[in-house]
């Protein structure tokens, strides 16, 4: 994937973070989207997933339980719902995108679906390159660049790594 901000202007890209509910990664139990075209916001939704076991090792990290989920879609009934997100988009966006991306192909797999053949964009590389930040962590990440964060809230997380890459055009603009 391209870490070039002058390369990623003028493209659409749907920003996603997964939260699971446990260490397998067909454990989805949330899932934060955010839809730029233009280098703007114009798409945003969350939705929580009934993962495939009620059981849950990370509510203490995301705050989201089985009695939360247990009336939810499953991905594959949720499916419908995502499409929009993933179509006609250039790349997906997340921070520590091998994370989501492992949790996409294996909720896909679980529910007998094709993933998209949509590469992903890691904002962890993009900050290390663009802005040589370190630690990568996306609450460093969002303190060093301003953005509000309420971390481990999918759709929060999900507009973070989407405005890391509007970010990152923008200053790449302001060099021009």
């Amino acid at each position: 994937m391209y870490y070039d901000p002058k390369k990623l202007q003028g493209k659409s890209f749907t920003a996603i973070d997964f939260e699971a509910a446990n260490r397998h990664p067909n454990s989805a139990c949330a899932i934060g989207l955010v839809r730029v075209e233009n280098n703007e916001i114009v798409d945003e939704e969350v939705f929580l997933i009934k993962p495939p076991s009620q059981t849950f090792e990370f509510t203490y990290i995301h705050n989201i339980r089985w009695e939360d989920v247990k009336n939810e879609p499953t991905f594959s009934e949720l499916w419908p719902s995502l499409i929009p997100y993933f179509t006609g988009v250039d790349f997906f966006v997340a921070h520590n995108s091998s994370y989501d991306d492992r949790v996409l192909r294996a909720c896909c797999k679980e529910a007998g679906l094709i993933r998209p053949k949509i590469p992903f964009l890691c904002t962890v590389k993009l900050a290390r390159k663009i802005w040589h930040i370190f630690p990568t962590k996306l609450p460093d990440v969002c303190h060093y660049l301003g953005i509000p964060l309420n971390h481990h809230d999918a759709l929060s997380d999900s507009r973070a790594s989407a405005t890391i890459v509007i970010k990152s055009i923008q200053k790449h603009l302001q060099k021009v």
